[in-house]
């Protein structure tokens, strides 16, 4: 083997800096194509090929890089950075990525960008090894823009990632073209359509139909990992696909809604042994009860005890945040999001031609929805038609109407992504618990849901639920909560090209001061002022713009409100008046904007910035900060008025959508802050902020999924190698939670896995259920929350006597 050299640092903070150019490689025949391999102690080289393996040379298309006979001085230019280590050893190239940035990416760039214009149906492939002893989730990411960011929805971007397990060498690719490389199944994501002992990667951002005529940049990186990573990369390459099997959709849903063609631990054969497992867990949970340190309401009965105050509030102690229970005991709030059936149906493909038809699973009806519950008439059900013949034929068994299971079928009037614009959907989940906990009544499996829902959370040591729950859980006195509502109506909004789930408000819109009022009055009537609520949330995962990027990605949805009239825009008009009173007159502004408005009056009227000058972007930014005050003023004010006991839980901002402006205007009115982050923990350099915020902080969402042992095709957003590594790193997760004095509280989302083919409303089908489509939970999860909530408390807060 050999030396290593050392070749270049790279630092991905701002995804912008480039840690290397390709050279132009060349490879003789010898690439490894074979499946993973556990690897010894020696894996800190990289993995010999296996000759019995290797790709013949009618399988290579084009080699993008191999490493071996490129002159390492002339292919790799360095840079000043200090995010990835990147060393040529042997015949690879090794990545050594650091904690101390968010994104830890190495750039691969040719001399001239690749032309791949002229292949058909092929693949992308790529060599790794992992010899350390955690798994690590690698992203590789497809740019046509130099420098272009592995992460954000660019048109000109897409990024696939997958889990690399620890101490294994195997080979991972992703399909180019091919027949069945664009369709559009409503999943995110599809089973490979050939037999290979290679694993595909799972998509996860970007452009999937990216020209691909001029690529001019491999990224690889991880994201927000809180430990250091080495991975050895090589054999970069085109690849012909094998032959599709065409059918290979077909026929992978059994009447469970399990994978009808894998085998896994969870997966379960026959009603028979649904209706044990059942019984089973029912007696375990009879015998359980909360954790002996817990008060009623999940605070530690065995540390200090506080004022109490009969509701949940927070309080600085010892320099920690902490929430306090009804009683006054020390509170943490971990527990499941999402606890509810709604958006657990996935479409048939089946689809009505009667306009009549427009029936909704009552669990997604909202307070707008004008169309209600309909009943579905043997007349109506005449008109049934296949719509696609593609998703229908994925179900191995769907019940007939007049099955007493029909009655888990519904209709979704619309989806954000998909081939479908709307049909009828069939929930497995609902299905399941009916086959579970009888059918004595209509809503007995419902309410025996409810319970063994109550049960499982103290069992498992969980102190409360997360954002997201049902209503019906709202007047239990077993488990605390937090209240939920979105702010919808007809008010004027705000886009931009980057937005992620829909335009932002405008909060200066009168029509939007009164829906908030309409929305939290709702609220208020939902919880009855109960003790047991200890928080509200409102809205989810606005598109405020990024934190860093280009002027539009960053201020978007303020370059919108500028190209309106102040007329017809509430936040135009509010923008204007920001201008007129920091600067004194039109020339004073033109200089600063190097501009050449006429009049204040003429900025009342659309107008588009060419130029973006020093001063204009600081306005903008003014402007951005002005609109989240607003935002929140609403929002918090009117709690204020109705739930005046309760804690305001910010608005769950994204880490793709967490601005600073945006951020330094929920501090003013949120009680706590909420953030749903997606990453392998969370990093002390990514949080400093929050030591000069001083607010209490929840992390409002996080999960990792698998799917190697699940049967399920995509494993989420933050992924593991399987069920054990998946418990490893939620315990490692919460100990970077509980590691910071701001945290009160952390959310896993959710609390049962997305369907197989894909929940209607977006085509997630991933593992990040803490119980499967059969409502049987994974033992590793189950055991790793046991031990993290066992001693959460005497961990957090340190040893305690009591006098």
């Amino acid at each position: 083997m050999a030396a290593s050299r050392d070749l270049s640092l790279g630092d991905e903070r701002d995804t912008t800096a480039v840690v290397f150019a390709v050279g132009l490689w060349t490879l003789l025949v010898g690439l490894s194509g074979c499946g993973a391999k556990q690897i010894g102690d020696e894996a800190s080289d990289p993995v010999p090929v296996d000759d019995s393996s290797v790709v013949s040379e009618a399988s290579i298309l084009e080699v993008l890089a191999d490493f071996d006979t490129a002159d390492p001085s002339r292919a790799l230019d360095a840079a000043d950075a200090v995010a990835v280590q990147s060393t040529l050893s042997g015949t690879a190239l090794e990545l050594q990525f650091t904690p101390d940035a968010n994104w830890s990416v190495v750039r691969l760039q040719p001399a001239s960008p690749w032309d791949w214009s002229d292949h058909r149906d092929y693949n992308f492939a790529i060599d790794v090894t992992n010899p350390g002893p955690e798994s690590v989730q690698l992203y590789v990411s497809l740019s046509s823009t130099p420098g272009g960011a592995i992460s954000g929805n660019r048109a000109d971007t897409a990024n696939r990632s997958v889990s690399v397990p620890a101490n294994t060498s195997g080979t991972y690719f992703f399909i180019l073209d091919g027949p069945t490389s664009q369709l559009n199944t409503a999943k995110r994501e599809n089973p490979a359509p050939w037999q290979t002992d290679d694993t595909m990667m799972h998509w996860r951002f970007g452009n999937k139909s990216m020209p691909l005529n001029a690529v001019t940049e491999i990224a690889l990186g991880v994201r927000g990992n809180i430990t250091a990573k080495t991975l050895q990369v090589d054999n970069l390459r085109l690849r012909r696909n094998p032959e599709h099997d065409l059918s290979f959709l077909a026929g992978i849903v059994d009447e469970f809604g399990q994978n009808a063609k894998v085998e896994f631990p969870n997966k379960v054969s026959s009603l028979a042994e649904l209706k044990e497992l059942a019984r089973s867990e029912l007696d375990e949970l009879e015998a359980s009860s909360l954790m002996a340190d817990r008060s009623r309401w999940g605070g530690w009965k065995d540390g200090p005890r506080l004022e109490a105050t009969g509701f949940f509030r927070t309080e600085k102690v010892d320099g920690k945040w902490w929430m306090v229970d009804p009683d006054g005991f020390l509170f943490f709030s971990h527990g499941l999001a999402n606890v509810r059936m709604a958006n657990l149906t996935t479409f048939t493909g089946i689809d009505f031609r009667d306009p009549g038809v427009r029936y909704v699973d009552p669990a997604e009806v909202t307070p707008e929805d004008s169309v209600g519950i309909v009943a579905i008439t043997e007349e109506q059900r005449a008109t049934r038609f296949v719509s696609s013949d593609l998703r229908h034929k994925m179900f191995t068994w769907l019940p007939s109407y007049d099955d007493e299971l029909a009655d888990h079928y519904s209709f979704r009037r619309s989806a954000i992504m998909g081939p479908l614009d709307g049909g009828e959907t069939y929930s497995f989940y609902r299905a399941n618990l009916e086959r579970r906990y009888g059918q004595a009544s209509a809503e007995s499996y419902v309410k025996a849901w409810e319970q063994v829902t109550l049960d499982r959370m103290n069992s498992w040591g969980f102190t409360s639920f997360g954002n997201w729950v049902d209503p019906a859980f709202y007047p239990n006195t077993q488990v605390p909560y937090f209240a939920n509502g979105w702010i919808i109506g007809d008010f004027q909004t705000l886009s931009s090209p980057h937005d992620v789930w829909g335009s932002m408000p405008d909060a200066f819109d009168p029509e939007f001061v009164r829906r908030a009022d309409i929305t939290i009055s709702v609220i208020a009537d939902e919880i009855q002022s109960s003790p047991w609520c200890v928080g509200v949330f409102v809205d989810n995962e606005k598109s405020w713009g990024y934190r860093q990027g280009t002027v539009v990605q960053r201020y978007g949805i303020i370059l919108d409100a500028l190209s309106k009239s102040a007329a017809t825009s509430a936040a135009k008009a509010a923008f204007v008046q920001i201008l007129e009173e920091k600067y004194e007159t039109i020339n004073d502004l033109n200089r600063a904007w190097q501009a050449d408005f006429e009049s204040f009056a003429a900025l009342r009227e659309p107008f588009e910035l060419a130029t973006y000058q020093e001063a204009t972007l600081s306005d903008l930014s003014k402007m951005l900060e002005a609109l989240s005050e607003e935002y929140f003023r609403v929002v918090h004010g009117t709690l204020e008025r109705y739930l005046p006991n309760h804690l305001y839980m910010g608005a769950r901002m994204a880490n793709w959508g967490m601005p600073d402006e945006t951020v330094k205007a929920s501090v003013k009115y949120s009680d706590v802050l909420s953030f749903n982050i997606y990453e392998e923990g969370m990093q002390p350099h990514q949080w400093a902020f929050l030591e000069e915020v001083d607010l209490p902080t929840v992390i409002g969402e996080f999960h990792i999924g698998a799917s190697s042992d699940t049967g399920l095709y995509h494993p989420g957003l933050v992924q593991a190698s399987d069920q054990a590594d998946r418990a490893t790193m939620y315990l490692r997760y919460m100990e970077s939670v509980t590691a910071l004095d701001s945290m009160v509280g952390a959310h896993w989302f959710q609390y049962v896995d997305s369907p197989l083919t894909g929940r209607a409303f977006d085509g997630e089908g991933y593992n990040v259920g803490f119980v499967s489509v059969t409502d049987v939970p994974y033992s590793e999860m189950v055991e790793a929350a046991r031990a993290f909530n066992s001693s959460l408390y005497s961990k957090r807060f340190g040893p305690f006597n009591q006098p």
